[in-house]
């Protein structure tokens, strides 16, 4: 991934010199009032992004939206959720993408342990009430989703799916076809992977390929015909390079990881940044995202160049002179 810098505080992506220790409760005694304080307005705000593709075009479109709101950002990259959440919640950071169902259950894992139960689910309204909950103890608030959404998803060649009649997740389970399934290590034991495969579907898993998620030698395996199945996101904008399809999750195996801005709420809580993230909710769809990443990540342009595209194309901001 690209570094981008700019000028003038609208976007420069800089180290982030914090401290990777995590608390695993909930804001100090001394700034607990923070939570409860009205929300905050600061006219100078920090928008971090997690060092990939994804997040950091999410960055770059939070930045630019709030500076056409009046606002003045810069933008840090952090790779590590460990680290920059503690730095949402102390302020460092004022805004972040996140993603509902993952961020629900990373909460509540730092709140209850780790093997608390899982409160991310497939439903939307059910995650978002169990991702503000535990964000709120924490001074966090979280914005509107909107149509995006980056899941689990699973590709097959697509030779292979028209040759077995195969456009969902449940048809390839009736088809008692065996599978290898490309994707990582984990994938053994996740229970949206392998096991949820099994369970949901009835897919007969006959073995795991450690390639990795959406790697390209996982895709390329599928392409050959080494596996019959490889594991990816949905805006995965590059499976067409491979002559793979994505199988519908038909039944909902997967969880609702729709994008969300978190944000702290002292520092950015306001309805004026409320309202300037909201726009980008009225219209980036997940092929959007998809095609997005495809621009920066195979046609290898600059994240910045290409979410200021997307926002002049849809209105958002006023075109660059």
């Amino acid at each position: 991934m690209s570094s981008v810098r700019r000028a003038l505080g609208v976007a420069v992506s800089i180290a982030l010199p914090l401290a990777a220790t995590a608390c695993s409760t909930g804001p100090s005694l001394e700034n607990r009032g923070e939570v409860i304080a009205p929300p905050g307005d600061s006219r100078h705000l920090t928008i971090g992004s997690a060092g990939f593709t994804e997040s950091d075009l999410l960055a770059q479109m939070y930045a630019l939206l709030l500076n056409r709101a009046g606002y003045h950002t810069k933008i840090l990259a952090v790779t590590n959720r460990e680290i920059y959440e503690p730095a949402l919640e102390s302020g460092q950071i004022d805004v972040v993408p996140e993603y509902a169902a993952t961020f629900a259950d990373w909460l509540n894992a730092k709140a209850n342990g780790a093997a608390a139960k899982p409160v991310g689910s497939p439903d939307l309204a059910t995650t978002m009430k169990s991702l503000r909950s535990l964000a709120a103890a924490r001074g966090l608030t979280v914005l509107d989703p909107g149509r995006a959404v980056d899941q689990n998803a699973f590709a097959v060649a697509a030779g292979y799916a028209r040759k077995h009649h195969l456009r969902t997740l449940s048809d390839l389970g009736g088809s008692g076809l065996p599978v290898r399934l490309a994707a990582g290590d984990e994938c053994v034991r996740r229970p949206y992977c392998a096991p949820g495969l099994k369970k949901t579907y009835g897919v007969d898993i006959t073995g795991i390929d450690p390639k990795g998620v959406g790697t390209t030698p996982a895709k390329q395996a599928v392409e050959r015909g080494q596996d019959q199945m490889v594991l990816t996101t949905t805006t995965d904008a590059t499976l067409g390079r491979f002559g793979l399809v994505l199988l519908a999750d038909d039944r909902h195996l997967q969880n609702a990881d729709y994008l969300v801005p978190v944000v702290n709420r002292a520092r950015a809580g306001s309805r004026g940044v409320t309202r300037a993230l909201d726009k980008l909710n009225t219209v980036l769809t997940t092929k959007d995202l998809a095609l997005m990443n495809q621009q920066v990540d195979s046609r290898r342009r600059l994240p910045e160049d290409v979410s200021r595209a997307y926002l002049e194309s849809k209105g958002l901001i006023p075109l660059s002179g």
